[in-house]
């Protein structure tokens, strides 16, 4: 899902790197206030992983591309917080390092993959534990991992509909990013269950 340069206008690209710009600057102070060795070295082995799995994209439209985004998974792992700083951080060195999204959508592109994958996993175990009374985190990471994805996809076709700078249909865009990252989503739960600390 990384999004290039000019596939958004450039009001709504620089409107998308606002929430994100705030929210990875509060989840840094809230990271580092809870920081330990023990934490530290599972975020660089989380980090490592994420920018691997990132690479095999799953073409969906010229110029967008959907391949595994790490949220859920960064989430479960490390809690909101970490998770949000390391996505975020394998996004912006993708970006400046090799090219992987633009640089005037890496705000964009840390709002859908590191922001929205984060928030919509952690928000679905805080419901897990809610309903069922129990943490259950197997299952909340699972369905973190499965809706986070076609959650971002929502995110990103409501980002076109405002501001899309491409000519591609919006009918036609919502039916292939959400289409394929359904399905992406739903390969994802064995992800978080297998790497689950034991």
């Amino acid at each position: 899902m990384h999004l290039p340069d000019h596939f958004l206008s450039p009001v709504v690209s620089a409107s998308a790197a606002v929430v994100p710009a705030g929210g990875v600057a509060y989840s840094l102070h809230r990271a580092r206030a809870a920081a330990s060795r023990k934490r530290l070295v599972l975020a660089s082995v989380t980090t490592g992983f994420v920018f691997a799995a990132q690479m095999v994209n799953f073409s969906v439209l010229p110029g967008t591309s959907g391949h595994f985004m790490g949220g859920a998974l960064a989430a479960a792992l490390l809690g909101p917080w970490l998770g949000i700083v390391v996505v975020s951080a394998v996004l912006t060195v993708q970006a400046l390092v090799f090219a992987d999204g633009g640089l005037s959508a890496l705000g964009a592109n840390v709002l859908l993959m590191a922001v929205v994958g984060v928030v919509v996993a952690t928000g679905l175990t805080a419901l897990v534990r809610k309903v069922s009374g129990h943490p259950l985190p197997l299952l909340a990471a699972g369905l973190g991992a499965a809706l986070s994805v076609p959650a971002s996809a929502l995110v990103f076709c409501a980002l076109y509909a405002i501001g899309g700078a491409v000519p591609v249909p919006l009918n036609e865009l919502v039916a292939s990013m959400v289409g394929v990252h359904a399905l992406i989503g739903l390969a994802k739960p064995p992800l978080p269950w297998r790497c689950w600390p034991s």
